[in-house]
């Protein structure tokens, strides 16, 4: 017997990131759903790749954030629309009102502050992992940075990293 875990032939790891970003999707769905209201205090932090491919973001805020950039949905957004790939978010930036496009695959994490929830994926591009960065600041009554998330406190936040074997 060997002590080394054979590699699989099954795509667990795809598979389970798949299922979580469906949870994002789902979650924002529902807002759609209740006419793009926020229920109680609820509001996220959405972290995606602005090079993945689907992204379409505005030029000025992909030189600004040409790695990674968070968004925060809370009180000044609209036209929010979401599908099975992905969703599109109306936001101002310095009082500049922009429109979104974010497939599902590029985000890295999804938080919601308001109930200590947090989800983090690996990055689906290679050589895309995640890099410290500024939080986008999109116009909002509260101009917060990101949230710290910690694992360590019995929190909600459910990070997944399966890594590959070599």
């Amino acid at each position: 017997m060997t002590d080394e875990t054979p590699d699989s032939l099954i795509p667990y790891d795809d598979i389970v990131q798949e299922a979580l970003r469906a949870v994002v999707g789902r979650v924002l769905g529902q807002i759609v759903d209740n006419g793009s209201e926020l229920p109680g205090n609820h509001h996220f932090y959405i972290t995606f790749k602005t090079g993945a491919e689907g992204v379409d973001i505005p030029k000025a805020l992909r030189e600004r954030f040409p790695d990674e950039m968070t968004i925060v949905l809370q009180n000044k957004f609209w036209d929010l629309a979401v599908d099975k790939e992905g969703f599109s978010v109306g936001l101002s930036f310095n009082a500049v009102p922009s429109k979104l496009d974010i497939p599902y695959s590029a985000i890295t994490a999804f938080v919601d502050p308001a109930v200590d929830f947090g989800l983090q994926f690996q990055a689906t591009i290679a050589d895309m992992a995640p890099e410290p960065h500024d939080v986008a600041e999109n116009d909002s009554s509260e101009q917060a940075g990101a949230p710290v998330v910690n694992t360590e406190d019995g929190s909600n936040v459910v990070t997944v990293d399966f890594g590959k074997k070599s």
